[in-house]
């Protein structure tokens, strides 16, 4: 098998793209962890390789609001989001299809001192109650990781209460115009923006053993739309000053030319559709 069969752009089965992710993230978590662990904080809500935090951008409300609030992470990780929403008094369910992950947090639990309830859950199909939720939210979790994230979307749309947020943050649409290098290389488009194929990874057999989804900044807004939000934001980051960490393909030297991330922000109506 070629290098370019082992990885790159392919169309792949749905079937077998989208169940990829649970085992990448299970063989992969410590090193994922061991790799960004100290940028993302034990008990602390980033948005983004750009470094956002939630106590800067407030997303999900002012902190003085969160107290009681009943909140749902989707694709958790380690929990680390789910943490400091925990610390700041919201009653708070963390979910992420790898069992890998959600081991992981519970070490965090220790570590930190802070308890979050985990679920392994497939976000497509939420172990909720219709109605459960007050918001939820997901850092860069599930959406890339599935063919049909409208699904996604119409689950959340489920399992939150009336007047309730959604807020997802997944790799900026035009990014994948570009190649994934962080130095000048990865400031010249290679590849069209239109083109939907997921990047794909097989092993020496060729069973796919990863896949990420791209979207058009359109894909999103139509997907979000569609399962009856209102879109009220999308925050695209700029490259913060005091930001000098390179995190895959996420530089200063690309961050100051191109979006890195972009951050959508919806509300389910007060009244059902």
């Amino acid at each position: 098998m070629t290098d370019s069969q082992r990885a790159g752009y392919q169309s792949v089965p749905d079937d077998l793209g989208g169940k990829a992710g649970r085992g990448w993230w299970d063989a992969n978590a410590s090193e994922y962890l061991d790799d960004h662990g100290a940028f993302l904080g034990d008990t602390d809500f980033c948005w983004c390789p750009e470094g956002l935090r939630e106590s800067e951008l407030h997303v999900l409300g002012p902190e003085a609001d969160l107290a009681g609030r009943a909140v749902l992470e989707i694709g958790s990780g380690a929990a680390q989001c789910a943490r400091w929403l925990v610390q700041r008094g919201a009653r708070v369910v963390a979910t992420d299809v790898s069992a890998g992950m959600l081991a992981a947090s519970r070490r965090l639990d220790a570590r930190s001192g802070t308890q979050v309830p985990i679920a392994q859950a497939d976000a497509r199909a939420l172990p909720f109650a219709s109605g459960s939720f007050d918001a939820a939210f997901t850092s860069y979790g599930a959406l890339p990781f599935v063919p049909d994230a409208a699904a996604v979307h119409d689950e959340v749309y489920r399992v939150l209460r009336p007047g309730g947020r959604w807020a997802f943050s997944v790799t900026h649409p035009v990014r994948w115009a570009f190649p994934d290098d962080p130095t000048a290389r990865g400031l010249t488009a290679t590849r069209s923006y239109f083109d939907r194929r997921p990047y794909v990874e097989r092993d020496e057999h060729g069973t796919i053993t990863y896949a990420e989804y791209h979207r058009t900044l359109g894909d999103h807004v139509r997907e979000v739309s569609s399962a009856g939000f209102v879109l009220m934001d999308v925050i695209e980051p700029e490259w913060p000053g005091t930001t000098t960490e390179t995190w895959g393909g996420w530089s200063r030297t690309r961050g100051e030319r191109l979006p890195g991330t972009a951050i959508f922000v919806a509300d389910k109506p007060a009244a059902h559709r």
